[in-house]
């Protein structure tokens, strides 16, 4: 980490906006500091790498209204000088890694969203939050509308994540009502696009990475399983929209374009040509049967939809990863790839 030399703000910033963005080096973290570097705010970076790729933001070093701090969240978290916003996108969300690091997971759920409301609260700052379609669960209403409490299991291999979202969900309601912190919620579905890390267990890079190294296609259960996809330039536009807004409920964002699994794996056969197989295997506790955003709050209240198709996007996807080094994609271990069809 020598190579990283974190920049702190000085006494006179300007007029620029500031911002926080935890979770910043990861795939959603990077492209919101893209977004709010771009609008002209000045971004405050953090996060401790547990997930995140110091690669997807190293772009943004140069300049003077980006910095970077090297923290865990789910410490005491100190920021100098005013903040505007903070984005809390802190966490691993991937079954890869909250399988592996479960205690993190709970921990910067809990405590990070915790310390973070704390700073919002001190320095007046409106916090948004990202949850996941996960606070779902498996479940028994299609579309998931914001009013569907979900089918949770919470001591299952997933309750890790999901029931660290619906705590974070919470606590953060509660510091609206009790403390009057100005809080936004945005619950995320299925996103892709550059960024994504091929290992990272979600059914989208784990197809690409199979079938950019020779191997059949897992998919677990029959794949009648729905996912809906939203490329991440939409989900970005529907995340700035929704902390612009004046609205402290849980918003969907997410692309209601409902495919099942094996449906989507045909797709990715067809987009890299790979004349490899599908394999079937048994699906793991707890896999959603369904998932699909209800967006009906999104359009009313932000006039948000998503606009790029899925073939349009895929394409992009994929030549992304095509563009990784043969090395990377060598080292991936195949049985990173049988968790789950997230």
């Amino acid at each position: 980490m020598s190579e990283i030399k974190e920049k702190f703000p000085s006494e006179s910033l300007g007029s620029r906006k500031r911002i926080l963005i935890t979770g910043a080096a990861g795939f959603l973290g990077s492209h919101l500091c893209d977004r709010f570097v771009k609008e002209d705010y000045h971004v405050i970076g953090m996060d401790n790498l547990i997930t995140g790729d110091i690669a997807n933001i190293e772009h943004l070093f140069k300049l003077e209204n980006f910095e970077f701090y090297n923290h865990d969240v789910s410490k005491f978290v100190h920021i100098p000088g005013k903040l505007d916003y903070i984005l809390h996108f802190a966490s691993p969300a991937s079954p890869i890694d909250y399988l592996k690091i479960p205690i993190q997971t709970l921990k910067v759920g809990s405590l990070g969203t915790h310390n973070l409301l704390g700073l919002a609260r001190n320095k007046n700052a409106r916090m948004l939050i990202a949850s996941t379609s996960e606070v779902y669960g498996d479940p028994n209403v299609n579309p998931q509308p914001e009013e569907y409490w979900g089918n949770v299991n919470p001591v299952g291999p997933r309750g890790v994540y999901d029931e660290a979202k619906r705590f974070q969900e919470a606590i953060t309601m509660a510091y609206h009502t009790f403390h009057g912190v100005e809080t936004r919620i945005v619950r995320i579905f299925n996103t892709y696009g550059p960024r994504m890390r091929l290992n990272d267990g979600r059914v989208l890079p784990a197809f690409i990475g199979q079938a950019l190294r020779g191997e059949d296609l897992t998919v677990f259960g029959d794949g009648s399983q729905t996912r809906s996809f939203c490329y991440v330039d939409d989900l970005i536009e529907g995340i700035y929209r929704l902390l612009m807004s004046d609205y402290a409920q849980p918003v969907n964002i997410g692309n209601p374009d409902e495919i099942t699994i094996k449906q989507f794996c045909e797709e990715i056969i067809k987009l890299t040509g790979t004349t490899q197989k599908i394999v079937y295997k048994e699906l793991p506790q707890d896999d959603p049967k369904q998932r699909r955003p209800d967006i009906s709050k999104a359009k009313e209240l932000l006039g948000w939809e998503p606009k790029i198709g899925r073939a349009e996007g895929l394409k992009i996807t994929y030549e992304y990863f095509k563009s990784l080094s043969s090395e990377a994609l060598e080292k991936i271990e195949h049985k990173d790839f049988t968790t789950f069809n997230r």
